[in-house]
């Protein structure tokens, strides 16, 4: 049951991304960018955590998916501070 809930997960954010990316294409707006580039490294975030806990199980990846997730958030709040409307 977990192994379904962590692949939703990945898909479910992958989706998101490519959705707002979808709308940033359609209307230029800029915040938009910078939430599907922050959805983007969510995803890889949740393919890092299916891989963790699925794949390799005996091996730690805590620190790369934080990292990930830590680098995913940074253009969502370059975003959120330096861009004006």
């Amino acid at each position: 049951m977990a192994a379904l809930l962590y692949i939703m997960c990945a898909l479910t954010s992958l989706a998101c991304a490519v959705l707002v990316l979808r709308s940033y294409a359609r209307t230029g707006y800029r915040l938009l960018f910078w939430t599907g580039l922050c959805f983007c490294g969510l995803t890889i975030n949740n393919a890092l955590l299916v891989v963790d806990r699925l794949i390799v199980p005996d091996h730690n990846l805590i620190t790369w998916r934080l990292i990930v997730a830590l680098v995913a958030l940074l253009p969502l709040l370059y975003g959120l501070i330096w861009e004006d409307e």
